[in-house]
């Protein structure tokens, strides 16, 4: 029996059609009703195909769905691309303006509806969604990077640095930590040794203004004759925009600021406290799907002895190697506008630069 091109070709579709409906039926054939708008078992994506994929939801993280598939295995998804998405597992999703909800999750037109709860959210102020009920490790976010420099030869020298952040969001509020220090030495003499540690506790009062009610920093650089300094205080502040690509932020609020110095002329006090008015901006900005622009600004106005007027600004690039792992370039700017000089009168410079080259890990 002879079969011609027309009739192989028709047999080829019918075949692939009945293949596709196995594994992702039309959007035609999956339909719930009003009163049931959520499978029963397994969750379900829809693509801009109109293809519905079915398995389970992973996580949604930096505008990338991860969702296992039996038949496809572990697949990462546009989050913009998605069009529906039904689940039958509870998920949690976190929303712009620390908006959290947990349930069953329904996504159609653009919106996100949680059955049992009345809040919906635009699909693109989505920050995150995790499987599963709340626990307290889905608070939390760290970044960590470090970088390294040795050279022998005529001069031995040696420079390190580092920069980590822990952020711990809850739908109320958020508590950060911050710390960036560098070490280096020439010929085994200490030529550099900055160390910073900021932390706040943020209270959201509405989706964009917070009270700060306590924030702190420790600052050390014996090279701008500064053993210690250590600034306690209270503020206020309001995010400026809050999306899943773009963050930005201003605080401001009144401080304590207590200084020891390294060393200082004789007769002069060692020690230093007087109140200080601190602000600050930090924005940070998804450029590309792999690069990231980040900067954090923030000045103290304190008394002539403890400075006058400081200020730290840390800016720079991500570039996404791998879903964790980050080449950092960064410029790190701190300056005393009136460094008091130490006990051979010398008055060290006002500003220091560092220009920081690392590897950085997200998790």
């Amino acid at each position: 029996m002879s079969i011609t091109i027309r009739q192989l070709r028709n047999l080829v579709t019918a075949v692939l059609g009945l293949l596709l409906l196995g594994t992702a039926p039309a959007s035609a054939q999956l339909v719930w009703p009003e009163d049931s708008p959520v499978p029963e078992e397994f969750d379900w994506v829809r693509l801009p195909s109109d293809e519905w994929l079915k398995g389970e939801v992973k996580a949604m993280y930096d505008d990338e769905l991860e969702f296992e598939s039996d038949e496809l295995d572990t697949l990462v998804l546009d989050w913009n691309d998605i069009k529906e998405l039904r689940s039958a597992q509870v998920l949690q999703v976190r929303a712009t303006g620390d908006r959290i909800a947990t349930g069953q999750v329904v996504l159609d037109d653009g919106q996100i509806g949680v059955v049992g709860e009345s809040a919906r959210f635009p699909q693109d102020e989505i920050i995150s969604i995790t499987a599963g009920e709340p626990r307290e490790i889905n608070y939390w976010a760290a970044r960590v990077s470090a970088g390294a420099t040795m050279r022998e030869g005529n001069s031995d020298q040696r420079d390190f640095s580092a920069r980590a952040r822990v952020l711990r969001r809850t739908v109320t509020g958020r508590i950060g930590i911050d710390y960036i220090g560098t070490y280096s030495e020439t010929d085994n003499v200490e030529t550099d040794n900055n160390h910073r540690v900021n932390a706040n506790w943020d209270r959201f009062l509405t989706d964009r203004f917070f009270l700060r009610p306590i924030f702190a920093e420790y600052f050390r650089d014996p090279f701008q004759n500064i053993a210690h300094r250590w600034t306690v205080g209270t503020g206020f502040g309001y995010q400026i925009i809050d999306t899943s690509e773009t963050s930005w932020e201003v605080f401001a609020g009144p401080a304590y600021q207590y200084t020891q110095f390294e060393d200082v002329e004789p007769g002069e006090d060692g020690t230093e406290d007087s109140f200080a008015a601190v602000a600050g901006t930090k924005f940070d900005h998804e450029l590309t799907d792999w690069i990231d622009v980040f900067y954090d600004y923030r000045f103290q106005v304190t008394s002539s002895r403890n400075g006058k007027y400081n200020h730290h600004m840390t800016g720079g690039l991500e570039i996404e190697l791998t879903d964790q792992l980050d080449l950092e370039f960064s410029i790190v700017w701190d300056r005393i506008e009136d460094p008091q000089p130490d006990e051979d009168g010398v008055i060290p410079e006002k500003d220091d630069w560092r220009y920081i080259v690392g590897l950085g890990w997200e998790f």
